[in-house]
């Protein structure tokens, strides 16, 4: 290998993850000039059917930094409903899930609703990213140099840095710390659908608000509806909306409906669902028995469980870090997880820079420590303030009290 190879390669940024995060910061970097690469374990940007959508408030400033401006122009596109444009300020409702009452609700500027295979689409375009890519380990040059991904079919990949941008069940974080990666289980669960109705059916259920309201039920449950696709606003058959109920759930039942079918986690949200008033009660009354669900058991991860003066974050010299759901897992009620993940995306993308084009491997490692003191206090509160939230919100007599009905959507 020759010097000039030996250099190129050493100057990569190595992101695990085809995110919305690891394709934010690969869009952060090629603005910047910095090389990358995304390895993704799945065997192409549409591998899994389910999708979902994502809250963009007060990070949409940040999005638009890192990608370039032709991008941000089609973020309309992007939205769950690209015909209802964004408005300056909008307000998300509470509603009384079993009365229909309206309680509150939390106003937000420019919050936009973003579809997220649609949005990893718009981040990926020019951006190097390599599918069926499993990471199987991490390797450290002695000379602090370098550092090498290895993956499951047997390749590797070696850089100047690893940025693990994997998710809540992250293998990048697992590497790093091991026992301490572990995400902290919550006893709350929540059974979440996307489904198309008839074109009378659609129009009932969405004349309360175009794209989104929540509800909190007097017996402790919680639940979200809104849009996730409408294409044509002259077709409301062909619009999909996407739907959820969230309830207290020890442990141990979690446990012990593990092994549930599709019917049986239907049959049990369906049964929730007739306390509720509409859109609720009719959207899971018209699906059939058998229509695909997700269940979800809810968790968190707080950086500071690994990154702390207990557990010195520049561990590994700078060589390695995470970001986004990897960095700090948290509750969805709150609506704050992609703003945080662009945060990280945005900040990491200023700390990798500023040393790409030296060899001082003290200016890496100071820079990577700065980046997670900064990222763990950041984040960490706000994944103590989505749990909090999330138990608020799942309990009548304290719900007044919850972070979002008192702060809104705001940045903790």
């Amino acid at each position: 290998m020759g010097d000039s190879e030996q250099v190129a390669r050493h100057d990569t940024v190595l992101i695990i993850g085809a995110g919305s995060t690891g394709l934010a910061l690969a869009q952060g970097l090629g603005k910047a000039g910095v090389k990358c690469v995304v390895f993704e374990k799945h065997e192409a940007q549409d591998a899994r059917d389910r999708d979902w959508n994502l809250g963009l408030h007060w990070g949409a400033p940040v999005l638009e930094s890192l990608i370039p401006p032709s991008s941000w122009e089609q973020i309309q596109s992007v939205q769950v409903d690209p015909n209802t444009p964004t408005k300056p300020e909008d307000t998300l409702q509470f509603f009384n899930a079993k009365t229909g009452e309206l309680m509150g609700g939390a106003t937000m500027a420019m919050f936009y609703r973003l579809r997220r295979s649609k949005l990893r689409a718009l981040l990926a375009k020019d951006v190097d990213v390599r599918y069926s890519k499993k990471l199987s380990k991490i390797e450290y040059a002695d000379d602090g140099s370098s550092v090498t991904a290895e993956f499951e079919d047997g390749t590797s990949e070696t850089g100047r840095i690893v940025v693990g941008a994997d998710g809540a069940k992250s293998q990048v974080r697992n590497l790093l710390f091991g026992e301490r990666a572990a995400p902290e289980r919550i006893p709350f669960s929540a059974t979440f659908v996307q489904a198309k109705f008839s074109r009378e059916q659609a129009l009932h259920l969405r004349r309360q608000h175009k794209l989104y309201l929540a509800g909190i039920h007097p017996a402790g449950l919680f639940a979200f509806f809104g849009m996730q696709d409408a294409p044509d606003p002259d077709r409301p058959e062909n619009w999909t909306f996407f739907f959820y109920i969230s309830w207290p759930s020890s442990i141990q039942e979690q446990d012990e409906t593990a092994d549930w079918t599709n019917e049986q986690r239907m049959k049990q949200v369906k049964e929730k669902s007739r306390d509720f008033a509409d859109p609720w009660k009719s959207a899971f009354e018209w699906i059939p028995d058998n229509h695909p669900c997700w269940y979800h058991d809810m968790s968190d991860w707080d950086p500071a469980r690994a990154i702390s003066d207990e557990y010195p974050a520049d561990k590994h010299g700078g060589k390695a870090t995470i970001a986004g759901d990897a960095a700090h897992t948290m509750t969805y009620q709150r609506g704050q997880g992609l703003n945080h993940s662009l945060t990280d995306a945005k900040k990491l993308t200023d700390a990798i820079a500023s040393f790409m084009r030296g060899d001082d491997y003290e200016v890496q490692k100071t820079a990577i420590a700065e980046y997670e003191k900064e990222m763990v206090a950041r984040g960490g509160d706000e994944v103590r303030l989505s749990t909090k939230n999330t138990k608020m919100l799942h309990d009548w007599g304290m719900v007044m009290q919850s972070p979002v009905m008192t702060n809104g959507m705001k940045k903790s």
